[in-house]
């Protein structure tokens, strides 16, 4: 009986069901995405600035210590070298960085550069004329065939330069009576500025002046205007002989009496003149810029002359009619 009790008690069979995982959503990926950009950037970082240069760092370090500073000074370091070797630029001898320069200059800082140049050849140029009126005044003043004419010799500083002005005293005219034959005492005159004159840098302008008294022939072509040319001409050739670098004359002119140094007295005899211009740079540039005026030159052997040589000698005085002085 006990047997087939147990052959009758039920086999109980248990099935175990396995669930499935959870879902765990989309947010691992976006933490690894995160974590792989800023590896990125970090190497990338790493990468500038192991590329930049010392200056570019040290740039950097300032504007961030002191951003206000360094935006309104500047200075060394914000970014002075453009390359990462030393001193970087053209020239890689350098160890501090060379600024590359614009090929075009502020027009302010031309402008300024300029006038101050300007200033400095105009201080320039002030010593050197005083120096050489010195000089002159020494060396008429201590020749004493020359000293007694002293009085004809002007000098004066003017706003264009040294103006040395050689005039007609009464009874002791510099030129033959209607000629450019020149006087005894005026050649010595002539040679002793053309030596004082032997080594000066600026350039030189030389004019011949007349008196209003008209020239007999006038009406055959020879005036007053050709007259003082003539005398020019001939003041130039002896302070050339004299020493003077003639490469330093820019013009040689006749004014005739357009220019009296006397108005009120017209036929005076001071109004004959000759007048020696030392241009200052800034009166150079003024004149150069105006008109470009020839030297008078003496026609070569064989060669016709031109309007920059010196006219013929003057035709006797018309009957009745008195020459210019």
């Amino acid at each position: 009986m006990a047997s087939d009790a147990k052959k009758l008690q039920p086999i109980i069979v248990k099935k175990v069901k396995k669930a499935g995982h959870a879902a765990h959503g989309g947010a691992w990926k976006i933490a690894y995405a995160d974590f792989v950009t800023a590896m990125m950037a970090f190497f990338l970082l790493m990468w500038l600035l192991g590329s930049t240069s010392q200056g570019d760092l040290k740039g950097l370090s300032d504007y961030f210590s002191s951003p206000l500073k360094v935006a309104m000074t500047g200075g060394s370091g914000s970014g002075a070298s453009p390359s990462i070797l030393p001193g970087g630029g053209a020239d890689l001898t350098q160890r501090t960085g060379q600024n590359q320069q614009s090929e075009t200059p502020d027009p302010l800082r031309k402008k300024r550069a300029l006038e101050m140049a300007r200033r400095e050849a105009a201080i320039q140029d002030a010593k050197r004329l005083a120096a050489l009126s010195a000089k002159i005044s020494a060396a008429i003043s201590n020749n004493p065939k020359l000293a007694k004419y002293s009085s004809q010799i002007r000098l004066e500083t003017t706003p264009d330069g040294l103006q040395i002005q050689i005039v007609d005293d009464q009874g002791r005219p510099m030129f033959t009576s209607g000629s450019a034959v020149l006087q005894p005492y005026m050649r010595d005159i002539l040679r002793e500025i053309g030596a004082a004159l032997g080594g000066v840098e600026n350039r030189i302008s030389l004019d011949g002046h007349t008196d209003q008294t008209p020239y007999g022939s006038g009406d055959r072509g020879y005036s007053n205007w050709e007259l003082s040319a003539d005398r020019a001409n001939a003041s130039r050739r002896e302070l050339v002989a004299a020493g003077m670098p003639e490469d330093k004359l820019i013009r040689v002119t006749g004014m005739a009496s357009s220019m009296l140094l006397e108005p009120d007295q017209p036929f005076a005899p001071v109004n004959r003149r000759i007048s020696i211009m030392v241009l200052t740079h800034e009166a150079e540039e003024r004149l150069l810029g105006a008109s470009r005026v020839p030297v008078l030159a003496e026609p070569e052997a064989g060669q016709p002359a031109t309007e920059t040589t010196p006219p013929a000698p003057a035709p006797a005085p018309a009957p009745g009619a008195a020459p210019a002085q």
